[in-house]
């Protein structure tokens, strides 16, 4: 009964205030879901896809093993990952959307769409641990994107089924990094050079366990190798990476 009252309200709510896309504002049957145009745009990577970055690869399916030529010339810490959509146009507009214009809704969506592609590491009972903010960072846009993203997904049929929980404070920043803006991957490596630790309290919590660690957006990663790296000191492990974005190697 009280589910059925539920579907009402959200019947009710979607015929007086109906849904917009994401990301143009245009009109659309389902809440929190793109238009016609926008979703078309939009460049969901495939299964095809490098193991470890998630960066889609040619080819209709790739091997579990298959790496992209990057992560073949440096191979990333971490056990495996996997990203939504590329970031350029929608995946790009919804990333900077989520992160720089307090859209929070944008969460639904792509917690549902990044959940799908964590299934196979469920069976290891993995906490998800956001990529954190520093404090002076946070107090300026109010909440963590990444925090927030992880929170979602937690809340998905795939992820409440397993009881996976999130554990938003297990990294924190020791000192506040300058802008990875324009930066390239060598002066972005040093940048966040020792960046990240893991919380004190919550080492007996991460040691042995398997993590998925959540962002919004991959671009040379070095920000996921600095929490990779203070993961593996606390004794935690296996590790996995689940973005929302996956940039252009260029990029």
């Amino acid at each position: 009964m009280f589910a059925s009252r539920l579907q009402i309200l959200d019947r009710a709510k979607t015929w007086a205030f109906p849904p917009d896309c994401l990301r143009c504002g245009d009109r659309v049957e389902i809440p929190y879901g793109l238009c016609g145009p926008c979703w078309a745009e939009a460049q969901f990577i495939g299964k095809s896809c490098c193991h470890a970055c998630g960066d889609e690869l040619i080819g209709e399916e790739a091997a579990p093993s298959d790496l992209c030529d990057a992560c073949l010339m440096r191979p990333p810490p971490w056990d495996a990952g996997r990203a939504v959509l590329r970031y350029e146009g929608t995946g790009r507009a919804l990333v900077l959307a989520l992160k720089h214009g307090d859209r929070a809704d944008i969460c639904r969506a792509a917690s549902s769409w990044m959940a799908e592609k964590a299934q196979e590491w469920l069976g290891q009972n993995p906490l998800l641990v956001p990529i954190p903010l520093h404090t002076l960072r946070l107090l300026q846009r109010r909440f963590n994107q990444s925090a927030l993203l992880a929170q979602h997904i937690c809340r998905t049929p795939q992820f409440r089924e397993h009881a996976i929980t999130c554990l938003p404070d297990a990294l924190y920043r020791l000192r506040r990094t300058a802008s990875q803006d324009g930066l390239g991957a060598e002066a972005r490596f040093a940048n966040l050079d020792e960046a990240l630790a893991l919380t004190p309290r919550h080492s007996e919590r991460l040691r042995g366990r398997a993590v998925i660690l959540i962002d919004d957006v991959m671009t040379s990663g070095t920000t996921l190798w600095s929490a990779t790296h203070a993961l593996r000191l606390g004794g935690a492990g296996p590790i996995y990476v689940l973005v929302m974005a996956r940039a252009t190697k260029a990029a």
